[in-house]
């Protein structure tokens, strides 16, 4: 029997090595091109992205226009289309041995669902039971509680019988809202420690690798 029945994994910086291989990348392209010779840390950029969040940063910062905003989304989704992020080594083993022992794996995540659908197709061999992505309208996006109230509702569980995995506070805003418990993701984080400091007191759990994750789950 499972720890936890259902397991809500984020998927970007979660599951995937999206800031490394993807985002940070693009955005130092998008920088260039909309203004050259501004440049940015990969510090910099997650510390940006986590307060007070993408778009703001860019607005304040760099002082990116609507319109420029909505140029790079539609840029990065084209991007993202022809680019797979790598999962983090030990993402396979536990999304295999928790499907395996009946679990049910839920993503709740800004990707939207025909990357995630790849990623899992590609990397795992088997898909999410349920996805909750950008797709959404933008009130039911994390940190909505809408995604949690769905899968309680459909799977009928109880808040304390899912264990949420995120590397951002939304999810905590979200699971807090249910009464859910939350695990921070921390190994995507490790080299920013204000982030890790946050995140780390305001989560049920810190995990600093999957097989810390894995090893908790299936322990009794």
């Amino acid at each position: 029997m499972l720890k936890y029945p259902c397991l809500v994994l984020d998927h970007d910086d979660t599951v995937v090595q999206s800031e490394t291989t993807i985002n940070y990348p693009f955005f130092c392209y998008i920088l260039d091109q909309f203004r050259p010779g501004q440049t940015i840390t990969q510090e910099e950029y997650t510390n940006g992205c986590f307060n007070p969040g993408f778009a703001q940063m860019c607005k304040d910062r760099y002082q990116f226009t609507d319109q420029e905003l909505k140029d790079e989304y539609q840029q990065w989704m084209n991007f993202v289309m022809s680019h797979t992020p790598d999962p983090y080594p030990g993402i396979r083993e536990l999304v295999h041995r928790y499907k395996e022992a009946g679990g049910i794996i839920c993503v709740v995540s800004h990707s939207s669902v025909i990357n995630i659908t790849r990623d899992y197709q590609t990397h795992f061999g088997v898909l999410p039971d349920d996805i909750y992505g950008w797709d959404l309208p933008e009130e039911q996006r994390k940190p909505s509680a809408y995604p949690l109230e769905q899968i309680i509702k459909k799977y009928h569980l109880r808040p304390d019988q899912i264990l949420v995995v995120d590397d951002l506070k939304p999810a905590w805003v979200m699971c807090k809202k249910v009464g859910v418990p939350i695990a921070f993701a921390a190994w995507s984080k490790e080299n920013c420690p204000a982030i890790l400091k946050e995140m780390t007191d305001l989560c049920d759990y810190t995990f600093h690798s999957p097989a810390e994750l894995e090893a908790f789950l299936f322990e009794f």
